[in-house]
């Protein structure tokens, strides 16, 4: 590696006290201190709140299943106590970071509160209510509303931290130094969203049936899933900004507020009768508590001024650049098994003598687990290894479109099932029909492994390709090494076929692939339902590729075009898999606009080779 180093006072992104920097975060008109100011104003008055929710009924006439208000109570001033400390003691860019930690999982936390409003006899929220007696929609008591309004004042306050952050990112300037320990956070943000989808503790009372999240309530559910969604992405914005302050503040902000939601079940799972703790919450506890050690952590090998020389003494070490590819191709490829198994497993299993119905989606997943085994193997050869990662960070979401859509059906068919009171050691008072119906299979369960997995290869793809650049730019001919191009990025001439792919792709995803009698397919606009969610996944990622392309070297555009044109290839690929299963189909306008959506993505790929090839 080659040598840098820093003037004293130049620290990555976050100023010495008592340097010249340091003054300048505290009187130049660019760091926004008002600002910054007020955001911490808003998110101790947002503390407050939430802690005076805790102390108050959320449901009228309800009260928690134990003893919940001093926890709940820490739980909501730490981190308002930690952004007061950060302005305090002069840290504007840590205090930044921290309020936009915890505004990034606010909606989610909001989405989990708001399900005691919409009925709170379904929430699994053992430390604010546990019933007594069957409920039906209990009304919300005087605690639900400060509660809300917390949470409220937490978004605002990331309105006015944003601009203080992006300052303090413009004068920490260019990122220095390799990002080292903080390529982890993504890596425990996915884990801890794995854990958010996992029941939030066991249940072995009547009135509490605690379910995964694709299994509970609408609301709550769209709680966990946001949540399980922006936790990765908050400590992947952490990794990527310059200022080291801003980093280390979002890690801890997102590991505060992971601790708020998986602290309170574990609690509840050790000391309430009848419950139990489940791996779900423990996952996202540590998730959480690492997240903030990160924080802890120095994230730059040039922090303080220092030479950095090759050998970086006393440098922790992540793994090189073989063993990242190694991992993003053993974890797509059991990504493409665990989601071959569940399309072959039966998804349902019937609680009697009645015939089990098979989803056609499950087509739609073998299909999606051969089109992330293809490249995922060549990730392995190193002459192509580059372009196949690029093709694997895109690949993976075809997974998140069929796994999406055989929860659905199995969700579909199992969730109005009758309880059986053998499961629940309490006498009930009034009886109860025996369990019939379908319950989930082993489908269902691969399909889950299947999903996380491919979450988890995808972030080792993002994290193989910022190792990979970081090598480029140390050695200038590695990058001849995999991709033949020079490493200029790739031709402006590629904006409008961008666009024009990126409206197609919306209207190919938001439209129906095909139509037959008596289905109704689901959409992103109407009849929204689970699978919806895989169509939303799908269509982000292949946006988020289009949005990317024009910041990328001609090899990597090129690699990222073509593996969404494969996810939109999988979308068209709806009518031969799944509607050939159903009487009288014919194609719809998702069938051709997808494949226009692809045809358009592969020729701005050539382009963009082109280009590049030309200017060469």
């Amino acid at each position: 590696m080659t040598s840098r180093s820093r003037h004293p006072g130049d620290s990555a992104g976050q100023a010495v006290p008592g340097t010249a920097s340091a003054e300048l975060l505290r009187s130049e008109p660019g760091s926004r201190p008002r600002a910054l100011l007020l955001a911490a104003g808003l998110v101790s008055a947002g503390a407050v709140a939430l802690a005076a929710g805790a102390l108050l009924p959320v449901i009228q006439g309800g009260s928690p299943g134990f003893t919940a208000a001093p926890l709940l109570v820490v739980l909501a001033l730490a981190p308002a106590a930690a952004v007061l400390y950060a302005l305090a003691t002069g840290r504007s860019g840590l205090a930044a970071g921290l309020v936009l930690g915890l505004t990034a999982l606010a909606p989610g936390r909001l989405l989990l509160d708001l399900q005691l409003l919409a009925d709170g006899s379904l929430a699994a929220r053992p430390e604010l209510f546990l019933a007594d007696r069957l409920l039906a929609l209990p009304p919300a008591g005087p605690g639900l509303w400060p509660l809300v309004a917390g949470h409220l004042l937490t978004l605002a306050a990331g309105a006015f931290a944003a601009g203080a952050a992006r300052d303090e990112a413009e004068l920490a300037g260019e990122l220095d130094g390799r990002r080292r320990w903080r390529l982890l956070g993504p890596v425990l943000g996915v884990a801890g969203g794995v854990g958010l989808l996992l029941a939030p503790l066991g249940s072995g009372n009547a009135y509490l049936l605690a379910k995964n999240a694709f299994e509970g309530p609408t609301v709550a559910m769209a709680g966990y899933l946001v949540l399980a969604a922006l936790l990765p992405l908050t400590a992947l914005v952490a990794v990527s900004s310059p200022s080291a302050g801003v980093g280390k503040g979002g890690f801890a902000g997102a590991g505060l507020a992971a601790l708020a939601v998986g602290v309170p079940p574990v609690i509840a799972g050790l000391v309430v009768d009848r419950l139990s703790v489940a791996p779900g919450s423990v996952v996202v506890t540590v998730a959480g508590l690492a997240l903030v050690g990160l924080a802890f952590t120095r994230f730059d090998v040039a922090d303080k001024g220092e030479a950095v020389t090759g050998d970086l003494a006393g440098e922790a070490r992540l793994p090189g650049l073989f063993w990242w590819r190694l991992a993003t191709g053993g974890l797509a490829l059991l990504a493409s098994a665990a989601a071959v198994a569940g399309a072959l497993s039966p998804v349902l299993k019937a609680n009697g003598p009645t015939p089990v119905p098979e989803t056609p989606a499950r087509w739609l997943l073998l299909g999606a687990g051969v089109v992330l085994a293809v490249p995922a193997l060549f990730v392995f050869v190193p002459r192509l290894s580059a372009f196949a990662r690029g093709v694997v960070a895109a690949t993976w979401a075809g997974v998140v479109l069929a796994g999406a859509a055989v929860l659905s059906a199995a969700l579909s068919v199992t969730e109005d099932k009758a309880v059986d009171p053998a499961l629940f050691g309490v006498d009930l008072p009034v009886p109860l029909p025996d369990k019939v119906g379908y319950s989930a299979g082993p489908g269902v369960t691969w399909t889950f492994i299947a999903l996380v997995l491919a979450a988890v290869a995808a972030l080792a793809a993002v994290i193989t390709g910022v190792v990979e650049r970081d090598v480029s730019d140390d050695d200038d001919d590695s990058a001849e090494l995999d991709t033949g191009l020079d490493g200029t990025r790739a031709s402006g001439n590629v904006l409008t076929p961008l666009v024009a792919a990126a409206v197609l792709a919306i209207a190919a995803f938001g439209t129906p692939v095909f139509t037959a009698p008596g289905y109704t397919a689901p959409g992103l606009w109407s009849h929204f339902g689970a699978a919806s969610w895989g169509l939303l996944g799908a269509l982000a990622v292949v946006l988020g590729l289009y949005a990317l392309v024009p910041r990328s070297r001609p090899a990597a555009a090129a690699s990222a075009l073509a593996g969404a044109a494969l996810v939109l290839g999988l979308r068209a690929a709806e009518l031969p898999l799944v509607g050939s299963e159903y009487d009288g189909s014919s194609a719809g306008i998702g069938f051709w606009l997808a494949l226009g959506a692809a045809v358009v993505t592969l020729v701005t790929a050539g382009m963009a080779v082109a280009g590049a090839r030309r200017a060469g």
